[in-house]
């Protein structure tokens, strides 16, 4: 069964950091691209990072220079580091595998994780 698990969210203060993971089962991460994104309350869900097959990355302007997306292929793991935390970083956070990086967004298969959800205190 392909599943994507997302991990990692916590409650924080402003300025803190948290590493959220993305682990896969069934398949291969290291086979694809792989993005992040993420959905606030009451937005539409909106693309944060992307690392391509050959470990290129992108960032969404908003996260770029605070977060960070790397891969572990021995863990079958992506991971998001986010450092220097804002409230408007305030969201679910979910993974995903894709066809390829535009950019920042992943172009997703479809599966998804159940998201991870991240809370910056204000």
């Amino acid at each position: 069964q392909l599943q994507l698990v997302e991990s990692g969210g916590d409650l924080v203060q402003p300025g803190e950091s948290l590493r959220l993971s993305c682990a896969a089962s069934g398949f291969r991460l290291d086979f694809f691209p792989v993005g992040w994104f993420r959905q606030a309350p009451g937005k539409e869900r909106e693309g944060v990072s992307c690392i391509s097959i050959d470990n290129a990355t992108y960032y969404a302007d908003s996260v770029k220079g605070r977060f960070t997306i790397s891969r572990d292929n021995a863990k079958n793991t992506v991971y998001l580091q986010m450092h220097s935390l804002k409230p408007e970083d305030t969201a679910v956070y979910y993974c995903t595998h894709g066809h390829y990086c535009s950019d920042y967004r992943a172009i997703t298969y479809g599966l998804w994780g159940r998201g991870t959800k991240v809370t910056v205190l204000s």
